[in-house]
């Protein structure tokens, strides 16, 4: 079946663009910007450059024709478009609507399925993510990589399931967060935009210890999802994996360890800005033209320190060794896993329980964010705001099978 009206492709979602826009704005267009220099000539034949920063309609921004499209015979065939990624895009957008609101007060297991499918898909699905999905598989043949976007579309599931989850606040910022071409990023700060594995699609692995994602959520909320193995000890290296660093395995996910309430100031927004401009591919936009341009206000310096010493760290004064939890079924059927995924079958289950002989990396991280941001706590878990861990709030744990993509709700088990 052929329809020409699906061969216009958003590879960032026009609804997601809008959240980058202020509800007042008549005007639904973006400010974007073309990395790549770009000329045309006059009438006189003379080549001229055109300026790299347009004001275009959302429906023009992040766009290209036909490619989802695939050909049978010289016929187009949109399904792809019209059924994969229809259907992706409409649970996405209900899941990046519930977690940009999220405020303890409710729990939808199946927002967290939606948000994760939605975000690993969308890091596949872009001009940058196809040509690193392509290399990894070793053809450029459109009709398989495409097919390997959807085989893969939780690859990524499992690991960021595990992460510390922080949901930052630029609400109090005049400069708000913009969007690009490929909004899934990632920091890691051993890995700046000019080292050679981070050129052209490439980019730090997320299963590598310092790396964080980053996918802002609207103008005002971004998430920072960090490797639990950085959280508690930043002391190690960056490049070194993070234990049990198989991308699809079974793991579950806690509700009440996601940290809230951290407000950024706008320093801290426009360093953000600048990890999502410095990992586009090739297009970023804005609702303002200035905030396509974080490095005028930024002080020069290295990558490492971008926004200070831990701009994209949770609070560590919320997490602790250990993390076993055992889950009963309303089937009678239990399970248990550590805080990376493990099962009691697997040799190093629970291997990082305990604190390490010596001096504790964790306390001592504690310390130094206590005497770097003060007492109050920058983020904080919903234990930490009722000062509660009630047995109802074990009821919010969420396990899920090696894709990233069986729900069941479990209690926990003493």
């Amino acid at each position: 079946m052929t329809t020409t009206g699906f061969r216009h492709n958003h590879y960032v979602p026009r609804w997601y663009q809008e959240r980058f826009l202020p509800a007042d704005r008549q005007q639904r267009e973006l400010f974007c910007l073309d990395k790549t220099e770009r000329s045309v000539r006059d009438s006189r034949g003379h080549r001229r450059t055109l300026p790299p920063v347009s004001r275009e309609p959302l429906k023009k921004c992040f766009a290209q024709e036909d490619l989802y499209t695939l050909w049978f015979g010289g016929i187009p065939l949109t399904d792809l478009e019209r059924r994969f990624f229809g259907e992706l895009d409409s649970k996405g957008r209900e899941a990046v609507v519930y977690w940009g609101d999220y405020a303890f007060q409710s729990i939808d297991d199946d927002a967290v399925l939606k948000l994760l499918t939605f975000m690993s898909t969308q890091k596949l699905r872009t001009p940058k993510g196809l040509d690193w999905l392509a290399a990894r598989l070793g053809t450029r043949d459109p009709t398989t990589v495409l097919a390997g976007v959807a085989q893969f579309r939780m690859i990524f599931n499992a690991l960021w399931t595990e992460c510390v989850w922080q949901i930052a606040d630029a609400s109090a910022s005049p400069t708000k967060f913009i969007v690009s071409d490929h909004p899934v990023t990632v920091y890691n700060r051993v890995y700046p935009p000019r080292h050679p594995p981070c050129q052209r699609s490439g980019d730090p692995d997320i299963h590598l210890n310092g790396t964080h994602t980053i996918f802002p959520l609207s103008l005002d909320k971004v998430l920072i999802l960090t490797n639990l193995s950085w959280a508690i000890n930043p002391y190690g290296s960056p490049a070194k994996e993070r234990p049990h660093p198989i991308y699809e395995h079974d793991t579950f996910f806690d509700f009440t360890d996601i940290q809230l309430g951290r407000k950024l100031d706008e320093q801290e927004v426009r360093a953000i800005n600048l990890i999502i401009k410095s990992r586009a591919y090739r297009y970023f936009a804005a609702a303002e033209e200035d905030w396509l341009y974080p490095e005028r206000y930024l002080p020069k310096g290295k990558w490492s320190r971008l926004g200070g010493p831990y701009l994209l760290m949770p609070d560590p004064r919320s997490l602790h060794h250990g993390g076993e939890v055992g889950i009963g079924y309303e089937d009678g059927s239990t399970s248990a896993f550590d805080a990376y995924g493990r099962t009691p079958l697997h040799p190093d289950y629970g291997r990082e329980s305990l604190p390490p002989a010596g001096r504790d990396p964790l306390m001592r991280f504690k310390g130094e964010f206590a005497r770097m941001f003060g007492p109050v706590r920058r983020g904080w878990r919903h234990f930490d705001e009722s000062g509660v861990d009630t047995d109802e709030h074990h009821e919010y744990h969420l396990s899920l099978d090696a894709r990233g993509s069986r729900k069941r709700r479990g209690r926990k088990r003493d």
